[in-house]
């Protein structure tokens, strides 16, 4: 059986049209394939998260990761973008909208593409896959601790985002939510808040929080990292994209 990967810079149509860089890798077995927009956490456009595009790749589906401060810092360190959007207070909700539909447009547009688009998004990007899931025709998202979906932010917060819970009835597609049962940002009765709006406007999710562990447990690369916890989240997206974004 065929076995490769492309993986590449590229630059894609963002938020009205405007070109942004993107990472975008995919299988070249010439299959159809789900696409998944994989949504960077709050330090940026990295070398962790552009591992993480070619592990969806390698697991099957065609990926892509807009870089969400190329316009703020382009060609910049992921230090010195992500200090220079934290200065402008973050990424704004309607361009987050428009550079993840440009992200999920290029997907479609694949000759292997079968059509279904997922996101995924970690930190920050948690939120804004939720973000996402509400005002985009997508087909499953995924929420990787994703802070202030509900809850506000402390004081000197450098980021200027509000609670999105209220958003729970536009939801337009399965979610799977994953947590850390010791994480502040969202606390757990943030989790069970998000929950209870989606029950409320009955839309279809399933939620999974995790004993031991905290903020950022995926991250291989930070004293966060909770092995158990993210191998079981892991298996937990495989099973879940299969189920909504196979052909």
């Amino acid at each position: 059986m065929y076995d490769a990967v492309l993986a590449e810079s590229i630059m894609i149509a963002g938020a009205g049209g405007e070109p942004i860089e993107a990472y975008a890798a995919r299988p070249l077995d010439g299959a159809a394939r789900g696409g998944v927009v994989v949504i960077h956490h709050m330090p940026g456009y990295d070398r962790e998260t552009k591992e993480i595009t070619r592990r969806f790749a390698a697991e099957g589906y065609n990926a892509v990761c807009p870089n969400l401060y190329w316009r703020v810092a382009p060609n910049a360190q992921p230090d010195d973008a992500a200090a220079a959007a934290r200065a402008q207070g973050g990424k704004g909700d309607d361009e987050l909208v428009g550079d993840v539909a440009g992200a999920a447009a290029y997907l479609r547009q694949l000759t292997n593409s079968n059509g279904k688009v997922g996101v995924i998004g970690y930190c920050s990007g948690g939120r804004q896959s939720f973000l996402a899931a509400t005002a985009l025709p997508l087909d499953a998202a995924v929420v990787c601790y994703g802070a202030f979906i509900a809850g506000t932010p402390p004081e000197g917060f450098p980021l200027q985002v509000a609670p999105i819970v209220d958003r729970a009835p536009q939801v337009s597609c399965p979610i799977l939510g994953l947590f850390g049962d010791e994480d502040q940002y969202p606390t757990p009765e943030h989790v069970a808040e998000i929950d209870a709006a989606l029950n409320a406007a009955g839309k279809d999710h399933e939620f999974h929080s995790y004993p031991g562990a905290g903020h950022a447990f995926f991250a291989v690369n930070r004293p966060s990292y909770r092995p158990e916890a993210a191998m079981d989240g892991w298996e937990k997206i495989w099973d879940f994209y299969g189920r909504h974004l196979s052909a």
